[in-house]
């Protein structure tokens, strides 16, 4: 049997471009998973058939005319409220553990601050479609949007393939990481800031180190 949490818990990871969130979040899940705990693994927009469906659209849309920034803000919020619904609340209710990469702080830095949309009206959407839940920790993987962007290019993409948010100009970048510091700031008790330049194990064992205080 696993074991299980009273209520849950429920991790997110958020960073820059190019932070090594979807590495982490697998590392930290398997880790979980080690100390028996059941782990659900999902991410932001996606984690559904019709979150999927929204993430081609948001991250590699290429119509005759460009998604405008209020239906990308409608589109994410959107997938969130579906994966809360379908799949993340039902497993924080069971007692599991649920890591999510990206989750409404990265609507919040790259829409109410790249984008410059009403952060108020933001804030109304996240607490209709997390339905209360918010996470319990959010690990932010803070890296210089550079060195991100470095590790982006190493990584490579599918020729041709249109990355809507990969391809904004760096201004657009260094405003989102701004935007995840100052969250931070705002938020100290959840959010907990990570060196995202050192190597995966070294991001790793702080992240667990981070976790190891809260959920044993």
């Amino acid at each position: 049997m696993p074991r299980k949490i009273q209520n849950g818990f429920f991790i997110t990871l958020e960073g820059p471009e190019g932070a090594g969130k979807s590495t982490q979040v697998r590392l930290l899940a398997e880790s979980l998973r080690e100390r028996g705990y059941a782990v659900l693994e999902t991410r932001e927009p996606g984690g559904t058939g019709l979150g999927e469906e929204l993430r081609g659209l948001l991250k590699h849309y290429e119509g005759p005319a460009p998604v405008c920034p209020e239906a990308e803000l409608l589109m994410f919020g959107a997938s969130r409220a579906q994966l809360m619904r379908e799949v993340i609340l039902p497993h924080l209710e069971a007692g599991g553990v649920v890591v999510c990469d990206r989750f409404a702080d990265s609507t919040t830095v790259y829409q109410g601050v790249g984008r410059a949309l009403d952060l108020g009206f933001i804030q109304a959407m996240h607490e209709l479609t997390v339905q209360h839940r918010w996470p319990d920790m959010t690990i932010l993987l803070d890296l210089d949007v550079e060195a991100g962007f470095s590790r982006a290019d190493r990584r490579g993409r599918p020729e041709g393939m249109v990355d809507r948010f990969e391809d904004e100009i760096r201004e657009f970048h260094h405003a989102v990481r701004a935007g995840f510091v100052g969250l931070a700031q705002a938020n100290p008790q959840r959010i907990r800031v990570v060196d995202a330049a050192q190597s995966p194990h070294e991001v790793h064992q702080q992240i667990m180190e981070c976790v190891d205080g809260a959920i044993d």
